[in-house]
């Protein structure tokens, strides 16, 4: 299986989004990054409840990868609309009862994953293994884009991977922080699957849009 992409919308043209929904729709890209931020979990806000709704509307075939950086994040779910083909990544040091957050995501019909910060140990997923679809690996931290990478994140990566690999269990890894065209293919040998892509690849200046796309599936083949 080839790795999957998920570009960061928060990167796109804000001004076109619809449009750029449509192209990526076309491109057979699998998902559409959309971070949500409550200004307390992060000092920073993105796009509000109504937006990530929203974007549902221009879909066809790509899927909403929601990362929610807020504390207690199961109040917005009803507002987004949560619900059937959605992944939906939370913040185990943002929930006060993880398994309760992921139970109502999976109840929802959507896609429950689990997001650690670069400080937070990978081994704190261990126990929720069973309950979700994928660990979304931040390699930068969270609440801002163009960050470099957090130091040791390849390590950390390779870590997860073996962690979840020994578990005999099924469960996908996103990387989500300066997944450039430098770090992509590293990261997929280390065993990511969902690439975020943002301003270091897909939505640098280097490529129009089909052909940065093309280039980022061909580097994580």
């Amino acid at each position: 299986m080839r790795g999957m992409l998920s570009p960061s919308v928060m990167c796109a043209d804000l001004l076109n989004l619809a449009d750029e929904i449509k192209k990526l729709d076309e491109l057979n890209v699998e998902y559409l990054h959309i971070d949500f931020m409550d200004n307390k979990f992060v000092p920073n806000i993105t796009f509000d409840t109504n937006m990530v709704k929203s974007f549902k509307k221009p879909m066809k075939n790509i899927k909403r990868d929601i990362h929610l950086m807020a504390f207690e994040p199961m109040q917005y779910f009803d507002r987004m609309e949560i619900g059937e083909g959605d992944m939906v990544s939370v913040h185990f040091e943002a929930c006060e009862n993880v398994n309760s957050v992921l139970a109502d995501i999976k109840a929802r019909g959507a896609k429950p994953c689990l997001a650690i910060s670069p400080d937070t140990p990978v081994e704190s997923v261990f126990d929720y293994l069973d309950e979700v679809y994928a660990v979304l690996l931040m390699t930068v931290y969270p609440g801002f884009a163009g960050q470099p990478m957090a130091p040791k994140s390849m390590e950390r990566l390779e870590k997860l991977k073996k962690i979840i690999t020994d578990s005999g269990k099924n469960v996908l890894i996103e990387v989500d922080g300066h997944v450039s065209w430098d770090h992509c293919s590293e990261m997929r040998e280390k065993g990511a699957d969902i690439f975020v892509a943002g301003s270091s690849s897909v939505y640098g200046n280097d490529y129009p849009l089909d052909k940065a796309v093309e280039k980022f599936y061909n580097l994580v083949k």
